[in-house]
C-alpha cells in the first residue's frame, strides 16, 4: 500500500529536484529516501523520477502522481488540524503570506494585540507577490494570504477585513493646490512614479485615478514604496501610497506633504483568500475581528 511518507518524500523531490537535499528536508537519509521511492516506483509500475550523477528529471506520469499527491497532502493536512479544532483557539500554528505593499503597515499595527490576546499562538509570515501567494495557498503550502483586491484568485475565497484610499505624496515645494484633495486630471503625470510592473498596488492606483496605462518618465523602477517616498522627498517626483502606510512613511517627515486622491472608492480592499474547504475558518474570523478593531482605531474610517 502506498504510504503518506512516499507521497512526502517524492513531493520533497519534485520541489529540490535533487535525492540529497529531499533527504536533507525530510530529515532521513538518502537511503532511506531512495529505497521508498523505488518501493513506490515498483507499487505504481512505472518510474517517477528519471535520475543520474547530473540531474533529477520528472516523467510524464510521475507529474501526475505528484499533482496527486499534492491535493492528498492538503486534504490529510486539513484532518490532521481537526483534532485541534476542539481545543483552544490558535493552538496549532498557521501560516499566512502577506504581499509587500501590506505587510510592512499592516502588520507593526495588528500583531501587538494579537499577541497580547494569544501570547502562545505560532504565526509564521512569509513575503510574496500576489500571483505566488494564490499559487501557495491553491497548493496548501500556506493557510491564508493577505491580498490586495480586485485580484484574480480563480476558485478561491476571500473575506475582505478593509477597505481604504490612496494618497499623493510630494514635496512640500510641489506647486499643487493646497487643499487635501486631488483629483486624477489635477496630477503632474510627468512626475508621477509608481512601483514597477508586476504590483497590483500599480494596477490598483491607475485603476482609482481611471488611466488604462502609465508610462514612467524617468529612469527610475522601484520594487518599495520606502524608496519612492525617498526620491519625492528627494524633490525627484510624485507618488501614491496606500492609507494605512501614511503614518508610517511620512510621519514627521517636514519635507512631504499629502493629499487624498478624490475619485471613486475605495481604491483597494484588503482580504484574506483561503481555499474554499479551509476548516480553520473559525480562526480566522478572530483575526479579521482584530485587523478591523485595531486599524479603525490607528488608522481611521475610510475618508
Amino acid at each position: 500500500m502506498i504510504s503518506f511518507k512516499q507521497l512526502t518524500y517524492a513531493l520533497a523531490i519534485e520541489k529540490t529536484l535533487h535525492f540529497k537535499k529531499a533527504a536533507e528536508m525530510c530529515n532521513v537519509s538518502q537511503s532511506a529516501l531512495s529505497v521508498a521511492i523505488n518501493k513506490l516506483e515498483e507499487q505504481l509500475g512505472f518510474t517517477l523520477f528519471e535520475r543520474n550523477n547530473k540531474q533529477v528529471l520528472i516523467t510524464h506520469y510521475g507529474q501526475l502522481v505528484l499533482d496527486k499527491a499534492k491535493r492528498v497532502k492538503v486534504e490529510l493536512d486539513d484532518l490532521l488540524q481537526i483534532t485541534q479544532m476542539s481545543k483552544q483557539a490558535f493552538s496549532h500554528s498557521m501560516t499566512i503570506g502577506v504581499i509587500p505593499t501590506i505587510g510592512p503597515y499592516l502588520l507593526p499595527k495588528v500583531l501587538p494585540e494579537l499577541r497580547k490576546q494569544y501570547p502562545n499562538f505560532k504565526l509564521k509570515i512569509i513575503e510574496e507577490q500576489s500571483h505566488i501567494l494564490v499559487a501557495k495557498v491553491k497548493s496548501g503550502a500556506i493557510d491564508a494570504a493577505i491580498l490586495a483586491l480586485p485580484y484574480p484568485i480563480e476558485n478561491l475565497m476571500s473575506f475582505d477585513f478593509w477597505e481604504e484610499d490612496f494618497h499623493l505624496v510630494c514635496h512640500k515645494n510641489e506647486q499643487l493646490n493646497n487643499s487635501k484633495e486631488i483629483s486624477s486630471n489635477e496630477l503632474e503625470l510627468e512626475k508621477l512614479m509608481l512601483l514597477k510592473d508586476g504590483h497590483c498596488l500599480k494596477e490598483h492606483i491607475l485603476s482609482a485615478c481611471q488611466f488604462k496605462f502609465h508610462k514612467q518618465e524617468s529612469d527610475f523602477d522601484s520594487a518599495s514604496l520606502h524608496t519612492l517616498i525617498q526620491m519625492v522627498a528627494g524633490n525627484i517626483g510624485t507618488t501614491f501610497v496606500p492609507q494605512m502606510a501614511l503614518d508610517q512613511l511620512i510621519h514627521n517627515d517636514s519635507e512631504l506633504k499629502s493629499m487624498h486622491l478624490n475619485e471613486p472608492g475605495p481604491h483597494r480592499r484588503i482580504a484574506f483568500v483561503i481555499r474554499p474547504n479551509y476548516i480553520r475558518t473559525k480562526e480566522l474570523t478572530i483575526l479579521k475581528d482584530i485587523f478591523i478593531k485595531e486599524l479603525t482605531q490607528k488608522c481611521g474610517v475610510l475618508l
